[in-house]
């Protein structure tokens, strides 16, 4: 099989030549071939060996696809894995595996080409937690059979509470006895015990079975059911219960701080501060939501499961400020004397038992306490001692607050405790300083009031009645020092001469008035001397002052302006979007606000960006109105309004997408005909106030003919998309796909299915005929049989019979037809007696790309002698 192809030389060859000589390879069979050429070379003889290999493949595979550790997340998940063929030729593989846990295997078969390689993919489904361990068995051209091993360990993704201090798992924070109107912290650490991240929201359940939302425990049962009230009370509880952060993602076996802020607030309308019944005892659940599980809502409607998630349980009891005075609250302090002190002893008892009290007296006129400030131990009391001091002449009522101080916080910042005064208590303090009676000495006044006293004059004797001759300005003698006396009014003697005929509308100006100034308060108005009836002088700069006519005119050009700009002003007093423009008062009468009807309240939701805890009943009022608000009609399939471009545009938070429902999160078609198609619907539910924008992506072959795979929601609407299943391979079918929220925020869906062969079912296998009761003899047999189509696909048969050497004496009707979607056919047969017809018979039902069934017939034939 090896030719040689040379010319070998006659003479000797030459240095510095060559010689060439070629060897042709013709394998005639599969097997490897070695020869060899000898070369003579003068008197040496070399051998050459000649090997001749026929082209082969050389296939090799890994022996194992490793997932590792995966979360249980109903989703399908796929590795792939290479084939390798480092030969000539091309090798073929085939791969067969008789498991269900492998939910496909691309290709199952093939060629790979010589020096390349080609890629298997492996899927798996993560819908319960397990460990996969699982064997393909691959048969590779040229060295038989291998095995390939597939592993993966499918856990739950786990989400945990701890303590913060103590790293242990807790499943209750109990705040304690808190005082209304303060608030009091806990820390928490939240585990994602899982190795993939985790989306996290918290969810307030308020309404939940076994809560309490501000009932006294302690109390009696009679006393609980005669205020049946307390359960049906309004209870804000997005500041009751506060939580930061409220939403976020976790790493793999990451934990992250929690803060839980507990603040109650006393119940309106409660009678006095200081009974002790209004004691309010809080228990609800706070449970942490891994977001993702958005078809939660429609399975736990379905099927009953739930999303992953852990509750919380949180307790804590709501107090007044029990805080009494003795005396008090009214205290009344004895008469005193300007410079005197008057002091009370007030004992300040904490009447709870369970909580201090921290106090801070406010400043007040007149009135010290001692201590200002001060904490009093439960069921304790402390002495405080209220001591009067006036400053000034009079009778003092004083309304004294007393600060309660507590821990605050700052709801944006729970971390930031500060502390506040939130709560107030009144004292009435009364006090009456009096005056002591000192009489004045009466000493020389020359008749002009002193330069240090005011324009009106100070310490004026009063008495000038009992002087006789007053109007001679006589001089009196008494035991103190005399006193001259003269009214000025009464006599002209000082009065200069050409001043005697000035009129009297002239005021009086004391000779000091207007210390160091030259002119009077008011330069249109006139001033006289006391004595003199001088005129004062009065100066004017020219430079500055206005005359006379600028004066006036001023005056009326402010008076004319304010005329005018008085309705723009009233225009735009009353120009807003509720009202007109119409002025009050202008004839219209505004109607009677009772003739309205009462609106009920409603549910008010908080705005999109809003930090507040989400709620179950919250939750569960918006998925109500959306449910209502079904759109099943043609919605846009791209953003088109400006306002949709701008809402699909959003990033949307944690609490958001837990919002929005899109389910359930697995389709389970069950039992399938091939060649079929099968719809189910995937609903959407939007309880944003916003558009949200859904796109599917598919790209399975088996889905293909679903449709919208794109739809803009409105706010507050559910819709739905029909899910349509084809497939014309029988077996095991498990596919996710996966869509988006506002092209961003990605998720899935799980396609499940067990597409099997079309097939008809018969009611018995063997069919036994007897004669009809009073027909004659030689009459037929007649029996029905009924064919049942279990699946979802019509299916077409035909009555096929078994031929025999004898002629067939059994015959049925329908011999063909077609047999609905679970539904039935009965089919009639039919034995006509003869001198050799047979008593037995055979039918094979055979179904269009189906099964086949075998049916026996048997005449009952009773010969009577």
């Amino acid at each position: 099989q090896f030719k040689l192809i040379v010319e070998n030389p006659e003479k000797p060859i030459a240095s510095g030549l060559e010689l060439k000589a070629f060897v042709e390879y013709y394998p005639d069979r599969m097997e490897d071939l070695q020869d060899k050429l000898i070369l003579l070379v003068d008197d040496d003889i070399i051998d050459i060996p000649l090997l001749g290999f026929i082209p082969y493949c050389c296939l090799e595979i890994e022996s194992e696809i490793d997932f590792g550790q995966v979360i249980a997340s109903n989703k399908v998940i796929s590795k792939e894995i290479s084939i390798a063929n480092h030969g000539s030729s091309p090798g073929m593989f085939e791969i067969s595996y008789d498991g269900v846990i492998l939910a496909s295997i691309t290709p199952a078969s093939g060629i790979v080409k010589p020096k390349s390689k080609r890629t298997i993919q492996v899927d798996i489904c993560t819908d319960v937690p397990r460990v996969i361990k699982e064997v393909m068995k691959v048969e590779l051209e040229g060295r038989g059979c291998t095995e390939v091993w597939v592993t993966a360990v499918v856990v739950e993704q786990v989400l945990e509470v701890l303590g913060a201090s103590c790293g242990k798992v807790v499943e209750c924070i109990n705040f304690g006895p808190v005082y209304f109107g303060t608030s009091k912290t806990e820390q928490i650490s939240l585990y994602n015990k899982s190795p993939e991240n985790m989306d996290w929201v918290a969810v307030l359940e308020d309404n939940p079975i076994g809560g309490e939302m501000g009932t006294d425990l302690q109390r009696s049962t009679d006393a609980v059911l005669q205020n049946l009230s307390l359960k049906n009370r309004d209870v804000d509880v997005f500041t009751l219960i506060l939580c930061t952060p409220n939403q976020g993602t976790l790493l793999p076996y990451e934990k992250s701080l929690v803060t839980l802020c507990f603040s109650p607030e006393k119940f309106k309308g409660d009678f006095e501060v200081h009974d002790s019944s209004l004691k309010q005892d809080y228990v609800l659940f706070l449970r942490f939501e891994t977001v993702g599980n958005r078809g939660g809502y429609l399975q736990a409607r379905d099927d009953g499961n739930h999303p992953h998630h852990v509750d919380l349980a949180l307790m804590g009891s709501g107090l007044p400020v029990m805080v009494t005075f003795n005396p008090g609250p009214e205290i009344n302090f004895m008469d005193c004397y300007l410079g005197e002190r008057r002091e009370v002893l007030c004992t300040l008892k904490n009447e709870s038992d369970s909580l201090p009290v921290t106090f801070s007296f406010r400043k007040a006129a007149h009135f010290n306490i001692s201590p200002e400030k001060g904490k009093i131990k439960k069921k304790s009391a402390k002495d405080v001692m209220i001591s009067f001091s006036p400053h000034q002449i009079g009778t003092f009522k004083m309304k004294q607050i007393i600060d309660i101080i507590g821990t605050g916080v700052d709801k944006n910042n729970l971390h930031d405790l500060k502390k506040i005064s939130f709560h107030q208590l009144y004292l009435s303090l009364m006090g009456v300083c009096k005056a002591k009676q000192k009489e004045i000495p009466v000493t020389i006044n020359p008749g002009l009031t002193p330069a240090v006293s005011n324009a009106t004059g100070q310490f004026v004797v009063d008495g000038t009645e009992e002087c006789a001759d007053a109007a001679r300005g006589a001089i009196q003698s008494t035991d103190a020092a005399p006193v001259a006396i003269l009214k000025s009014t009464q006599t002209r003697i000082h009065t200069h001469q050409i001043n005697r005929n000035c009129k009297d509308d002239a005021l009086t100006a004391f000779p000091n008035d207007r210390a160091t100034s030259v002119r009077p308060g008011e330069w249109d108005k006139k001033y006289r001397t006391i004595f003199t009836k001088t005129e004062r002088y009065n100066l004017i700069d020219p430079k500055f002052a206005y005359t006379d006519h600028d004066g006036m005119f001023k005056l009326l050009y402010f008076h004319v302006l304010f005329f005018f700009s008085l309705p723009c002003r009233q225009f735009d007093m009353y120009n807003d979007p509720v009202n007109t423009g119409i002025k009050p008062g202008e004839g219209l009468k505004s109607p009677n606000i009772t003739c309205f009807p009462k609106e009920k309240p409603q549910l008010k939701m908080p705005p999109l960006d809003d930090d507040c805890l989400l709620t179950s009943r919250k939750l569960a009022t918006i998925t109500s109105t959306s449910t209502n608000k079904e759109t099943w009609g043609w919605l846009s399939p791209v953003p088109s309004s400006n306002r949709e471009k701008e809402d699909c545009s959003l990033t949307l938070t944690h609490k958001q997408l837990h919002q929005i429902f899109i389910g359930p999160s697995t389709i389970d078609f069950g039992d399938v005909c091939v060649y079929s198609t099968t719809t189910k619907e995937l609903h959407i539910i939007n309880n944003l106030l916003v558009h949200i924008w859904i796109q599917i992506e598919m790209e399975i072959e088996e889905l293909q003919g679903t449709c919208p795979l794109s739809q803009v929601v409105p706010p507050l609407t559910k819709t739905h998309v029909p899910i349509v299943f084809e497939t014309i391979t029988p077996g095991s079918f498990k596919r996710s796909f996966a869509y988006k929220i506002n092209n961003q925020h990605l998720g899935h869906v799980l396609v499940v299915a067990n597409a099997v062969p079309i097939e008809l079912q018969l009611s018995t296998r063997e069919l036994i005929l007897d004669p009809v009761p009073g027909c004659l003899a030689g009459t037929e047999f007649r029996a029905t049989v009924r064919v049942y189509n279990p699946r979802n696909h019509p299916a077409e048969f035909i009555w096929k019979p078994v031929t025999t050497d004898r002629k067939p004496a059994f015959s049925i009707w329908p011999a063909r037809g077609t047999v609905e979607a679970y539904s039935d056919l009965e089919c009639e047969v039919v034995w006509c007696p003869g001198f050799n017809s047979p008593e037995e018979g055979e039918f094979i039902l055979c179904v269009l790309r189906g099964n086949a069934i075998k049916l026996k017939c048997f005449a009952k034939v009773t010969i009577h002698t």
